[in-house]
């Protein structure tokens, strides 16, 4: 097809280089590499004038075989500098061209609903939103470096090569219920939001990566609601929150399938039901060393690790632990994980300790898996009435619920010696003095104490007074003990 006269001067530009795929440049544009996010877009790009003015519908007709092209080049629509006037839209056709887009402003949202498309390059542009619902990209979708005044939305589409959102700014509109909505998208490669800058919320739901989603130093800001929610989702590589990452609203991973979950930067939602809602994964290393405390109520409820490494500067103080199984722990604190396991907020829960008791044995602290289920028991009595609370402390205080015998040895000890001294000092008379053998307060305190006299000191002499008190005593201290001992060994009160 030849040139059209209606194409103004710019437009022949792209006109004619797009057989070869050579950019036009309209202006000069020298992106700056350490810029904020979207500050290299253009701000101004409204009040260009039409020496700098493409309309949208030519780019379309481009990519949609409006122009002939020879054999052996490689046509693309490349554009530097311009303003897109119109709506870009191409609804359920196919694209066998690449479409690059650098430092343009677009009037309108781009549209490329159902669209079969090559690589889609929109860096360091200005524009009011994307809708890609069900697209399908051969190579991959870049939005690197531009500022997007309304909702990008993805869902169901495919990405061959990648999704890059490096440094990106997406501001949601006032009608917008995500900044970037992307259920059910697929990404065979990885999606890269490092250095982006989103500000309404990212929404997930059932996407899968086959590589990495990386948000190092990505700000994620939807305060009081959802920064990232992601259930379901599948990153068979990485998921990186680190460098300066910082999400001001919950984090929601339920039901995440994921290879490595690192998170080392900083996650503030205290007005949320959760700020780290991470319950039901699956995730072979989890790296939960944020660079604060976490503000909010953090849960790994029901959750399967296989390796979790964290620190306990940054543990938050709201920790829900329920039902999480893991292999391995790592990082420094290992005595302290008893603190660790006692932060559920909504109170007692027994199978954080089994779990943490079962991980210490496996690790050789023996020491450490029996203070596990001491705290555990501590913790259930809490839970109890006024009886079994007093006899769980009766039990902690004389053998430590069975984990701590030696505890019975020590009060035997005690009781012994005050018997010995204070019948030393005071001895009973005896019932029948002429049978009656040599009085010795240590054989009688000891068969005192004993459930079964063992040295008959006890049936041949009679306290008086004070002493008469004392003697009972020492008789119930040692049925108490005894009662004590056979409870702790036989676990009456370790219910699995």
């Amino acid at each position: 097809m030849g040139r059209s006269p209606r194409l103004s001067a710019a437009e022949r530009k792209v006109w004619d280089a797009f057989p070869t795929g050579r950019t036009v440049e309209l202006a000069p544009f020298a992106p700056s590499g350490n810029s904020p996010a979207g500050a290299n877009a253009p701000s101004d790009g409204h009040a260009w004038g039409p020496e700098r003015t493409v309309r949208a519908q030519v780019i379309t007709s481009l990519l949609l075989g409006a122009r002939d092209v020879a054999a052996g080049s490689a046509p693309a629509v490349r554009l530097t500098g311009a303003r897109i006037t119109g709506p870009l839209e191409i609804v359920g056709g196919t694209v066998e061209h690449d479409l690059s887009l650098s430092g343009c402003h677009l009037d309108e949202p781009i549209r490329l609903t159902g669209t079969t498309a090559r690589t889609v390059r929109l860096t360091d542009c200005r524009l009011p939103g994307l809708t890609g619902g069900g697209m399908r990209v051969a190579g991959h979708l870049s939005l690197s470096g531009s500022y997007v005044t309304g909702a990008v939305r993805v869902p169901r589409a495919q990405f061959e090569s990648g999704l890059w959102l490096g440094g990106t700014k997406i501001v949601a509109g006032e009608d917008d219920d995500h900044a970037f909505y992307a259920d059910a998208m697929v990404v065979d490669s990885g999606m890269y939001l490092r250095n982006g800058d989103i500000t309404g919320g990212i929404r997930m739901y059932g996407a899968r990566l086959n590589g990495e989603f990386s948000l190092e130093n990505a700000k994620l800001r939807n305060p009081g609601k959802q920064a990232l929610i992601a259930d379901g989702l599948v990153v068979e590589d990485s998921m990186r929150c680190t460098g300066d990452f910082l999400a001001q609203g919950c984090v929601r991973l339920r039901g995440a399938r994921i290879g490595l979950l690192a998170i080392r930067g900083a996650i503030r939602s205290p007005d949320t039901p959760y700020a780290l809602h991470a319950s039901h994964m699956e995730v072979r290393e989890l790296y939960l060393k944020p660079a604060e405390p976490i503000d909010g109520v953090v849960t790994l409820a029901h959750s399967t690790v296989n390796t979790l490494e964290d620190n306990p500067a940054t543990w938050p103080d709201k920790l829900r632990l329920n039902g999480l199984t893991y292999e391995r722990l790592r990082g420094s604190g290992v005595s302290r994980r008893i603190e660790w396991v006692g932060r559920d907020p909504e109170g007692f829960r027994p199978q954080p300790y089994e779990q943490l008791a079962a991980w210490y044995r496996r690790d050789g602290n023996d020491a450490l898996a029996r203070r596990a289920q001491l705290a555990k028991l501590r913790g259930r009595r809490h839970t109890e009435g006024t009886g079994a609370r007093f006899w769980g402390r009766l039990l902690e205080f004389t053998v430590g619920y069975g984990y701590r015998p030696w505890l019975a040895a020590v009060w035997f000890a005690a009781l012994l010696l005050v018997g010995t001294v204070a019948f030393g000092l005071n001895p009973p008379r005896p019932l029948k003095p002429d049978e009656s053998p040599v009085f010795d307060s240590f054989a009688y305190s000891f068969d005192l104490l004993l459930p079964l006299s063992t040295f008959g000191q006890r049936d041949l002499f009679d306290p008086a007074g004070w002493t008469q008190g004392l003697a009972y005593g020492l008789i119930i201290s040692g049925w108490i003990l005894a009662t004590a001992l056979i409870a702790g060994a036989t676990r009456v009160l370790r219910p699995s």
